[in-house]
């Protein structure tokens, strides 16, 4: 299986990366490293099977099984105790990782309902970018009547770029579309 964003890293990315910022050798340019989606189900208090469901399709979105993550506090006003079940996540690296970021550009943003371009001032300040998503219904594995309830998700892909400027530059010739301010 050929990875076409892989493959538009190694030949079109890298040499104007390379041109862009000056580098002298090709593995001081910035790559992904790994992308972790997170989904907070805050409803499996009442309802553990929610959570079920949310594991369900987090591997269907993902193509990899995602482990359940536990309360680290207790914190009387949501009623959560210390380690109870309140999400799942999954961490994509290699090609499972490209995969899902080449599907992600290209199919699932675009049917994002109004969607302008993501944020461009998501980053940490350490060259990793952050999405949060209302639904996931818009990736093309759920199918919408089998789903109960929304659940939102964040979508962290983190680089190995030093600042803020580089993780953008290698975002947007990557192929992800920034909003215009």
């Amino acid at each position: 299986m050929t990875l076409r964003l892989k493959e538009k890293y190694q030949k079109e990315v890298v040499p104007h990366l390379m041109k862009h910022f000056h580098y002298k050798n090709a593995l001081q340019v910035p790559r992904f490293e790994k992308v972790v989606v997170n989904m907070g189900v805050g409803e499996a208090i009442q309802n553990p099977k929610d959570l079920d469901k949310a594991v369900e399709q987090l591997s269907l979105i993902s193509g990899q099984h995602p482990i359940v993550t536990k309360a680290k506090k207790s914190v009387s006003a949501f009623k959560i105790r210390e380690g109870m079940k309140i999400g799942c996540m999954v961490t994509l690296r290699g090609s499972r990782m490209y995969a899902f970021l080449d599907k992600f550009f290209h199919i699932v943003l675009p049917r994002i309902r109004d969607f302008r371009g993501t944020n461009p001032k998501s980053f940490d300040g350490k060259g990793n970018y952050s999405i949060g998503l209302k639904e996931q219904l818009i990736f093309p594995e759920i199918e919408y009547d089998k789903v109960d309830k929304t659940l939102g998700m964040d979508v962290t892909i983190v680089t190995s770029a030093k600042t803020d400027e580089e993780a953008r530059e290698l975002l947007r010739s990557m192929g992800l579309p920034f909003r215009q301010n």
